[in-house]
């Protein structure tokens, strides 16, 4: 009777357990992709423009149309003593473009001039999905046909925070003319950020994920094939990385408790030609407030010499 009792009960626990995987696994996969969106505040838009305008910059509206139809909105900043390059700047989950405002401005003070698109699925931008690279590799694509067409810049360079940097460092894939990029905060791979994302309610490691809620995981990845046509399991800015030959500087705070430090760690043993910098006391995205002076040099310096180096290579080959 003992043996009876004991079994039913591990029979309900298992139960119970698999029913708690399946529904976390569904909450899961549509929240992931369908995160809140962050509309561009008119007050704060018209406030941005006055400020930079004031500063004699010129501020334009840019959009794009994508592959797959939807249309995609920015600004385009333009300093008043061009120094002849440009820079895309990418924010991060749940963001619009002025959450880039403190680089945005940080580069226009040296003469770049500075894209700020919307993400899909963020700010003005249309679409249904955000894919974390999947589909905005492509349209980082486009962005940059689009700054070269109406800028000629000598240079384009990348800059991207957290989910921005992602997609950055995804879009190499497809994009071979950024003459380097920048890349704060990201994740190496969309299923150990997953695994991470599974322990931190518990302040826990990825070992959670990995292990006890596994099968949410894998559950969660299969919702998203089934319902969306996604294969989240081809989201990874590490063999981007990896397969591209554009200069690449991780930058990732030390405390980050939101993508941990790991992940940066990661690419950089992978892919040992990219610059890993780890900023100490810095939380997730946090280099720019945390050590300023030192970010706007590395990042300044980043840029000069990337864009020198692809000079110096192209006047050899021709």
């Amino acid at each position: 009777m003992w043996r009876n009792r004991r079994v039913r009960w591990l029979a309900f626990l298992l139960a119970w357990y698999l029913a708690i995987c399946v529904m976390g696994g569904v909450y899961l996969a549509d929240g992931t992709l369908h995160p809140g969106r962050r509309a561009l505040d008119q007050e704060e838009a018209a406030n941005f423009r006055s400020d930079v305008n004031g500063e004699g910059a010129r501020v334009t509206d840019a959009a794009v149309t994508t592959a797959d139809g939807v249309v995609l909105k920015g600004w385009v900043l333009r300093p008043a003593h061009a120094n002849g390059d440009a820079a895309v700047l990418l924010h991060g989950l749940g963001d619009n473009r002025l959450g880039m405002e403190g680089y945005a401005r940080l580069l226009l003070a040296h003469g770049y001039v500075v894209l700020l698109p919307d993400a899909r699925e963020h700010g003005e931008s249309g679409g249904t999905l955000a894919t974390y690279g999947l589909l905005e590799r492509d349209d980082v694509h486009r962005w940059v046909d689009y700054i070269e067409a109406t800028s000629h810049p000598a240079c384009v360079y990348g800059l991207g925070e957290s989910m921005g940097a992602a997609q950055l460092l995804q879009s190499l894939e497809v994009e071979n003319r950024f003459c380097g990029v920048v890349a704060e905060s990201s994740f190496s791979t969309f299923r150990e950020i997953a695994y991470d994302r599974m322990g931190q309610p518990f302040g826990l490691g990825p070992w959670v994920g990995r292990t006890v809620l596994r099968p949410m995981v894998e559950i969660a990845f299969w919702r998203v094939r089934r319902k969306f046509g996604v294969d989240m399991r081809g989201i990874s800015p590490e063999a981007a990385v990896e397969h591209s030959s554009t200069p690449v500087l991780l930058i990732h705070g030390q405390i980050d408790g939101n993508i941990p430090v790991r992940h940066g760690r990661a690419m950089h043993e992978e892919c040992p030609r990219t610059v890993l910098w780890e900023v100490p006391g810095a939380d997730h995205c946090g280099a720019l407030s945390v050590a300023r002076p030192e970010f706007e040099k590395r990042v300044l310096e980043w840029f000069t010499a990337t864009g020198k180096a692809l000079t110096t290579k192209d006047t050899k080959v021709h």
